[in-house]
C-alpha cells in the first residue's frame, strides 16, 4: 500500500507540474501579441481601453487584457457615390464622388463611430450639396479643381475627431438631366452661330478696309504720276521759254512747225488703205520748217 500511495503522490505531482506548465504556456500565448505592419490592435481591460498595439511584438497581461478590435490601417476606398445637388441658377446636377481614407487613431474610430464608411459617405454628400449650392453651373464645370479642394478640406476637418485621415476626395463626373442638356446644347449652337456671324462680319469689314486702302493707294500713285508729268511739262516749258529767249521767235516757230510735221507723220502711219487730206496750212508748215532749217544751216 505504501508503494501505491507513493505512486499516487508522484502522479499527482506530475499532473500539477503539467498543469502549471500548460498554464505558463497559455499565459505566454495570451500575453504575447504579434501585430502585422498593416494593423493596429485595440486592447481592453475589463471593458475599458487599455492600450493600442502597434506593429511588431507586444506584451499584455494574460486573462486581464484582451484584444477587442483588430483595425487595418491600409488606405480604403469608399464605393463611388452619386448625389443630387442644385446650383444657384436652379440646375439639378448629379455628382459622382470617390473618397479614399485610412484610420490613423483606432481608439477614436472604435469608440466614437459605428459605421465608418456610411458616416464618411453622408458627410461627403452633405458637403458636396452645400458647396455646389453656392455656385452656378458654369462655375461648377470650370472651377472643378477649386471645388474638389474645398470638399477635401471640409471632409478632413469633420472626420478628424473619428481618427480618420482623408487622403483623396474626387469629383468623378457632373451629370445633367436631359432637359438641361438639350437647353445647353441649344445655347451652344446659338453661340456658335453668333461667333460665325461675327467672324463673317469682321471679314467683310476687313475686305472693305483693304479695298479702301487699295483705292487710296491707287489715287496716291496717280497723283504722284500727275505731279511727275506736271513737273516734266513745266521743265519742258521752261526749256522752251529759255530757247525762245535765246533764239527769238524763229525757234518757237520752228518748234510749232516740227510738231505739225510729227502729227502728219502719225496720221500717215495708220493701218490699211486710207486717203489723207492735207490742208494748205500743213504744206505751209512744211515750207516754214524747211526755211527755218535752211536759215539755221546758213
Amino acid at each position: 500500500m505504501d508503494s501505491d500511495l507513493a505512486g499516487q503522490v508522484i502522479s499527482g505531482s506530475n499532473a500539477v507540474s503539467i498543469a502549471i506548465a500548460l498554464f505558463l504556456i497559455l499565459a505566454i500565448f495570451l500575453g504575447v501579441r504579434i501585430v502585422p505592419q498593416s494593423e493596429k490592435h485595440v486592447v481592453e481591460r475589463f471593458g475599458r481601453l487599455r492600450a493600442v498595439l502597434g506593429p511588431g511584438i507586444n506584451f499584455i497581461v494574460p486573462f486581464l487584457d484582451r484584444v477587442a478590435h483588430r483595425i487595418s490601417v491600409l488606405e480604403r476606398q469608399l464605393p463611388t457615390a452619386q448625389q443630387d445637388a442644385i446650383t444657384t441658377d436652379n440646375v439639378l446636377v448629379k455628382v459622382e464622388t470617390s473618397v479614399f481614407y485610412r484610420i490613423t487613431e483606432p481608439e477614436k474610430t472604435v469608440y466614437r463611430i459605428r459605421d465608418v464608411d456610411a458616416a464618411i459617405a453622408t458627410t461627403v454628400a452633405g458637403i458636396v450639396r452645400s458647396e455646389i449650392g453656392k455656385m452656378e453651373l458654369d462655375e461648377v464645370q470650370s472651377n472643378r479643381a477649386d471645388l474638389i479642394a474645398k470638399i477635401r478640406e471640409q471632409v478632413r476637418a469633420m472626420v478628424d475627431d473619428w481618427g480618420i485621415e482623408v487622403t483623396r476626395a474626387e469629383i468623378l463626373d457632373v451629370n445633367l438631366d436631359e432637359a438641361t442638356r438639350a437647353a445647353m446644347l441649344q445655347q451652344l449652337n446659338a453661340e456658335r452661330a453668333r461667333r460665325a456671324q461675327v467672324t463673317e462680319a469682321e471679314g467683310r469689314k476687313r475686305a472693305v478696309e483693304l479695298a479702301a486702302d487699295g483705292d487710296l493707294y491707287a489715287a496716291e500713285q496717280e497723283a504722284k504720276a500727275r505731279r511727275v508729268l506736271a513737273d516734266a511739262e513745266a521743265y519742258a516749258t521752261g526749256v522752251i521759254a529759255a530757247a525762245i529767249k535765246e533764239s527769238g521767235l524763229e525757234a518757237a516757230q520752228y518748234q510749232v512747225a516740227l510738231k505739225q510735221v510729227e502729227a502728219l507723220e502719225a496720221v500717215g502711219k495708220g493701218e490699211g488703205k486710207q486717203v489723207v487730206l492735207l490742208p494748205a496750212a500743213a504744206l505751209d508748215a512744211f515750207g516754214d520748217a524747211f526755211k527755218l532749217l535752211k536759215g539755221k544751216a546758213q
